[in-house]
């Protein structure tokens, strides 16, 4: 194998590793934004439904719902990169 031919190999193995990266650092975004969804927004929903609502489980859950669209696009950024 001569030089051109190892340092083309060696050219795709560093692609190969930043697409990796890129494809496990979007999927910690997505996996956040489920995350977000499930712990604040629906744990948010659920006095709502109890009788002991507050005004303050308003502004959670809206703060919930941006925090997820925010980086549910962060990740789809990072993908299309």
């Amino acid at each position: 194998m001569g030089n051109w031919e190892r340092k083309q190999e060696e050219k795709k193995d560093v692609k190969e590793k930043d697409r990796t990266r890129r494809e496990k650092l979007a999927g910690y975004f997505f996996d956040t934004s489920k995350l977000i969804l499930a712990g604040v927004v629906i744990g948010g929903i659920t006095p709502l439904y109890s009788g002991n609502a507050k005004e303050i489980n308003l502004y959670v859950i809206i703060v919930g719902v941006i925090a997820t669209i925010l980086l549910a696009w962060i990740a789809n950024k990072i993908l299309k990169l």
